[in-house]
């Protein structure tokens, strides 16, 4: 049986996850894939703390540049993360001529035309199925399982803190601040939450599955990206009364020459499959012109999910190479750069749910309703919420038809200049 070495960068959980899998299922996955798949090396800084996981002598290193020369090695693994060394590694790697398997959505997102023009160059696979989801397939869907489709949108739940941070604050009632906290003590936010709460891992996902989609990398400074950070308790709660829960989602969809990719809080129906995507789970939603919508939903983070699907890749690779060499050419073919653009945020349309803190005096509301009007929002339902003690601002929460999101903005700022209302009004959009 043919012999298949890997090498793996980064010993972390992911890392760890990794070369415990592939050595405890060694046997099996010779039996299933015809390959047999041996771990020759893993290269970290720190080679002495326990991971939990037992490593034949010799093959753990703090010298990452014999793994990437090693002739016995034709797959490296890339756990590190971020955008620094690994990116010279996976680089490094592809010019050495050793096929490459990453998670690493943020160097995927920032520099995936560049890593797969030297992929294409050196002729060998690059692999990043658990980049967007975890333990989700959804990588494999778009280049496989859908490849017979053209691709019309994307809606996904594909950050686990965010997720779980919003299931706790609908159902026991939470402050943000509070849930997160808690989050963190039990290791499901990092002690900087930044990069999840504030929409940017998931708008790194977002990114790679828009460019496996359409055939063109997005910038990720073209797409519009809102968090969770600044979400009030109270509207996940006016949310629900209108039959909504709020979720953060990453949007992507095709009109005529331009896609439109963006990460907003968004208030689902609770009818919708989306909606019941809870706690730390992750979900992915395509609509194909053949396919119509599918869903595929599961754990997108932690060690065990993510090491599954950086393992299947693995044997995915390993079989290509018995075979052969690169399966992919182009790991993302940019068959629509030049011809797609992306939709500037402002011509995007939604429904829009909106919360005024209206000054207690006649005509107040009546005013942001012809503002609303005038700029071609219209409203399609509105409730007074209690509060107003005495002559405050009374919170009222008003849901909209579909609206250019520019429209929608010109005519917030003119409700704030109006003077009726005490606060800036809080706008979130509709599933």
């Amino acid at each position: 049986m043919k012999q298949i070495g890997v090498g793996i960068l980064g010993f972390g959980t992911v890392g760890a996850g990794v070369a415990d899998g592939l050595l405890r299922h060694r046997e099996v996955m010779a039996r299933r894939l015809g390959v047999d798949i041996a771990l020759r090396r893993i290269a970290d800084l720190d080679i002495t703390t326990d991971r939990g996981v037992s490593v034949p002598a010799g093959v753990l290193t703090t010298d990452a540049n014999s793994v990437l020369v090693d002739p016995d090695v034709q797959i490296v693994v890339e756990t590190i993360g971020g955008t620094g060394v690994a990116k010279t590694f996976v680089l490094e790697a592809l010019k050495n001529g050793k096929c490459v398997v990453t998670a690493n959505k943020k160097l995927l997102a920032e520099y995936g035309q560049e890593i797969f023009d030297a992929a294409a160059k050196a002729g060998r696979d690059i692999y990043f199925g658990a980049s967007v989801g975890g333990g989700i397939p959804i990588i494999r869907v778009l280049r496989e399982g859908l490849a017979g489709n053209e691709i019309e949108s994307i809606h996904g739940i594909l950050n686990g803190t965010c997720n779980y941070i919003l299931t706790r604050m609908e159902n026991e009632g939470l402050a943000f601040d509070v849930v997160l906290k808690d989050a963190q003590r039990l290791g499901y936010a990092e002690a900087n939450p930044s990069l999840d709460i504030d929409g940017f891992d998931t708008a790194h996902k977002a990114c790679i599955l828009a460019a496996l989609a359409f055939g063109f990398q997005p910038k990720l400074g073209d797409i519009e990206v809102e968090g969770i950070r600044d979400l009030a308790g109270e509207d996940v709660r006016y949310a629900a009364d209108f039959g909504y829960r709020i979720k953060l989602l990453a949007a992507i969809s095709r009109h005529g020459d331009q896609v439109e990719v963006g990460v907003h809080p968004t208030l689902v129906p609770l009818t919708h499959m989306l909606a019941n995507v809870n706690d730390a789970f992750n979900a992915a939603m395509v609509k194909g012109d053949l396919s119509d919508y599918t869903m595929y939903y599961g754990r997108g983070a932690g060690r065990a999910p993510t090491a599954s699907t950086v393992i299947g890749d693995v044997g995915d690779v390993a079989r290509n190479l018995v075979h052969g060499g690169a399966r992919y050419g182009r790991a993302v073919p940019d068959y629509a750069e030049g011809r797609l653009s992306i939709r500037p945020a402002g011509e995007a349309t939604s429904k829009f749910y909106i919360r005024f803190l209206v000054a207690d005096k006649p005509g107040a509301f009546g005013t942001i309703a012809t503002i609303l009007g005038a700029h071609a929002v219209s409203i399609s339902a509105a409730s007074q919420k209690a509060g107003g003690i005495g002559n405050q601002p009374v919170p009222v929460v008003v849901l909209t038809h579909a609206a250019k999101v520019a429209d929608l903005k010109a005519a917030l700022k003119e409700v704030v200049a109006s003077g009726v209302i005490g606060a800036e009004p809080v706008a979130l959009r509709v599933l």
